[in-house]
């Protein structure tokens, strides 16, 4: 059963609602420990999305400076 949560309540995939309040100590700590859990996960995604495309900027920019080498290397056979 799939289960879906909110900040003050649970809801289980069939609609019931269970009030956090309600909730055993154990269960409330699992809850909490649930919620920081999807917060981080969420911050490092959004982590890995920066480092991702700070990685493609980098790749393009050696790509780059390697086809600059290159043409200039070219450049100057053709003149030599």
């Amino acid at each position: 059963m799939k289960n879906t949560l909110k900040i003050d309540t649970l809801v289980q995939e069939d609609g019931t609602e269970i009030k956090i309040e309600d909730l055993a100590p154990e269960q409330k700590y699992l809850h909490s420990q649930i919620l920081d859990l999807s917060n981080k996960q969420r911050r490092v995604q959004f982590e890995l999305d920066q480092v991702n495309a700070s990685l493609s900027v980098f790749q393009k920019a050696f790509v780059d400076s390697l086809e600059q080498e290159e043409t200039e290397e070219n450049t100057k056979k053709e003149s030599d």
